[in-house]
Formats: structure tokens, sequence, C-alpha cells
């Protein structure tokens, strides 16, 4: 499908949608709990669906209402004919319920489809066989052939690899472990772990950590059932503050300011750019200013590279973002992914090791862009779109159904322009 994004000034008000991350951890808790879970305001993208059949295939009992969804479990107790699971396209589905899934006996296939089949998982069978889980992987990639159950040991784990592994692994923990510490080197994306820990909490285990480097469990812990409301999600709603950054002004509600989320630290890279910003408790208001180029770290926030680079194009001067090593993995090759879709429009970027150099202020031209199937990537595109010379055409643009299903309509509610052309359906 194709959706043409013109150039033109943005002024309004949206809602952010439901955050994926927070929405496939409640799933991922509710599963372990006993009891009837009730999760608000949730996620309807196709990585949270996928979150919610895979819970339903591991035992929970998934029933959907109109604003909120009951999840009704008695921990990992998957039905003898559920022999595999699928995350669909979810990095953090996969690495998140494998460690999960393999609190059962049974032995069980998990799959998944796209990017994910290309993906590396052989820390899987690094880590999972000391912890009594027998595993099997097609030479490090999908499937996973697994068999538990898990037993919880003190294990030390290299973080680097995968934050959303050690999530997986502190939620599977919480359900099994006694007296037992996992201690982690170098761990990246540190504020997804704090969420991970605040969501365990809400859901009744608790969990002593030491620096993100060492989590302590005491004794015997168990889940409980509960309500929980999924907040905004910053990674989304980055691009729909970038775009009042460059173009107009808009006031995004349903975020907070005081969240566990990484991709928060969007407002610091606004900030450093110049733009005009207004945060409260559950809103931010952002609009034009002039901007100028900054430097950003985007280590323990690999997600912001693509709106950084929209917003980056848009500054006068050199913008250097640091943690381009994170991006070779993720739906595509990120850091190249951007390099080519931004050169089509004008806009020169350098890599350098783990290095990004985007030489912004010298226009954005009108082209014809791809996806690369990256819901990032359109999101990106269709910010830079806004101020382009000429409008700019995105093939594949139904991308965004991977985590943010009403971005182009949540554009158009704040005056984007946009135009869509195919039949494949934008929203579920």
């Amino acid at each position: 499908m194709q959706v043409t994004i013109s150039p033109g000034a943005i002024s309004g008000t949206v809602t952010a949608n439901p955050s994926k991350s927070a929405m496939q951890r409640a799933v991922a808790a509710a599963l372990l709990s006993n009891g009837t879970s009730i999760i608000r305001n949730p996620g309807l993208s196709n990585d949270c669906l996928a979150a919610l059949d895979v819970a339903a295939k591991l035992g929970a009992v998934i029933k959907r209402n109109e604003d909120h969804i009951e999840i009704t479990s008695k921990g990992v107790f998957p039905p003898a004919e559920n022999k595999e699971i699928n995350c669909g396209e979810s990095g953090l589905g996969i690495r998140m319920f494998t460690p999960i899934a393999s609190l059962s006996d049974q032995a069980i296939v998990i799959n998944g489809h796209g990017s994910l089949t290309t993906r590396p998982m052989d820390f899987f069978e690094q880590v999972l066989p000391q912890l009594d889980v027998k595993i099997t992987t097609r030479e490090g990639k999908l499937p996973l052939n697994i068999q538990g159950p898990l037993k919880a040991k003190n294990i030390t784990i290299d973080g680097s690899l995968s934050s959303q592994f050690l999530t997986g692994l502190l939620m599977a923990y919480g359900a099994v472990a006694e007296d037992v510490t996992i201690t982690v080197k170098d761990l990246k994306s540190k504020p997804y772990i704090a969420l991970t820990l605040q969501l365990m909490e809400q859901f009744g285990v608790q969990v002593k950590e030491e620096q993100f480097e060492k989590f302590h469990f005491g004794k015997r812990q168990s889940y409980k059932a509960g309500e929980y409301t999924v907040e905004g999600d910053w990674s989304g709603a980055a691009f729909l503050l970038v775009a009042a950054a460059v173009a107009g002004k808009a006031e995004v509600h349903h975020l907070n300011t005081q969240s566990a989320q990484s991709d928060k630290a969007i407002l610091e890279a606004l900030e450093k750019a110049g733009a005009g910003l207004l945060p409260g408790v559950f809103t931010v208001i952002v609009h034009k200013n002039k901007l100028q180029a900054f430097d950003f770290d985007a280590t323990d926030c690999p997600d912001l590279f693509p709106p950084l680079v929209a917003l980056a194009a848009n500054c006068e001067g050199t913008t250097k973002i640091i943690g381009v090593n994170r991006l070779a993995h993720k739906e595509s090759d990120r850091g190249k992914t951007l390099q080519e879709e931004f050169g089509k429009m004008g806009i020169a970027i350098e890599l350098h090791g783990d290095e990004m150099l985007v030489h912004g202020g010298t226009g954005i031209k009108g082209a014809v862009v791809k996806s690369h199937n990256d819901h990032r990537i359109a999101m990106a595109c269709a910010v830079a779109a806004l101020t382009a010379d000429a409008p700019v055409v995105i093939e594949d643009a139904e991308a965004i159904n991977k985590s943010y299903p009403e971005f182009y309509e949540h554009l158009e509610k704040i005056g984007g322009i946009v135009k869509k052309q195919g039949s494949a359906s934008l929203t579920h």
C-alpha cells in the first residue's frame, strides 16, 4: 500500500496510542497470575495482538471487550494440543515469552515470521540450558524448540545481548524463584528493565535491584491478578512531537512524563534542538522554533533513531547520534535504511561505527521512499514529508500496523495531509 504525505502545517490535539511495551508486559504478567486481570486502554497493534495470542496458547482465556481486555489464567499451562506459539514479528514478544513458556514441562515450538526469522536467537542456547531447559534452534535462528520446566538459579548473563531477554527471565523467575540472584553485565536499555520491574510490582512480585547489575529474588512470590491501565506510548508519540517541532504546534495527551519508558527521552532531544516545549503531567505541548543541530546518545533508547533523524533533518548543522550498533537487528538494518531513504529525500547521513551524523538544514525533497516493512521508517519518512518541497510517497506504508495502526489518522488529526492508495487494511 502507498501513502502520500504532502507538505503542510501541523496544528491540533491528539491522544497518544497505548504503549506496546507496557501492553505486552501486562499480558505476560496477567498470564502468570492466578485469576482474572483487566487491562484497560489496551493496545491492538500487531505486536500486542500477537502477545494476546501467545498468552491464549499458553493457557490463558482472553475476552476482548469494547474498552478493556479480560485475561483469566492459572499460570503457564498450555493445552496439550497447543505445541506451537507464534510471536509474529515482535522482538520483545519472542524474547520475553520464551523464558515464560519454559516454565511449562511441555515441549513447545516457538516461531515468528517476517524479520524475526532472520534475527539471531543463539543467546537462548547460551542461557536456558543453565536453567535446565532443553533448547534447539535452526543454526541460531527460529524456530526454537524448548522443554522445561525452568529452574530458577543464580546466573550471570550478558546484558548487551538484549534487555528484552532479561525482561522475560525476570518475569519467569518472578513465578518460581526463591533466594536466587540474576547478575547482569553491560546492560543496555535500563529504562525498559525499570518498566518491567514496575509492572511486576503492580502484579504483586517485587525484585530487589542493585544498580541494574544484580536482581535479587527472596522468598517465593506469586503474581496476583489485578487491573492495569496501559499508559500512552512514548515511542509512537515521539513522531507526533517531532512533527509539531518541525511543522507547527500540537498537544499530545495521555503521556506520563514520570513514565519508566526510555523513549520519553525524546523530550531531551527536542529541548536540545531548541523546540518549544511545555510538558504537563499527562500531556505535552510542542511548537516550532528555530532548530539547531544537537548531540544525543540513543544507546538506551534505540527506537528513537527514526524520529531523531526526522528532527535532525530539519535542524541547521550536523547532528550526532550515538548508538548505531543497537540498530542492526531491528525490523530492518535501521541505520542503513535511514541513510538510504533519507538520502532519497536529499538528507545526507554518515555512519561511522556507533555514530550517525545527520546533515540537516539542506532542505528535504519530495521523493518515493520505501518502509522496508519497518514501521518506524514509514513514520519517520511521513514526518520528514511535512517540511519537504513536494509530496513524499511511502511504499509498503502499512508497516505501521506493527506498533501504531492509527498513526496516519493521528497525523491527519493534527493537520497532516494524507492520501492512501491500495487495499491493505491499516486498522484492526
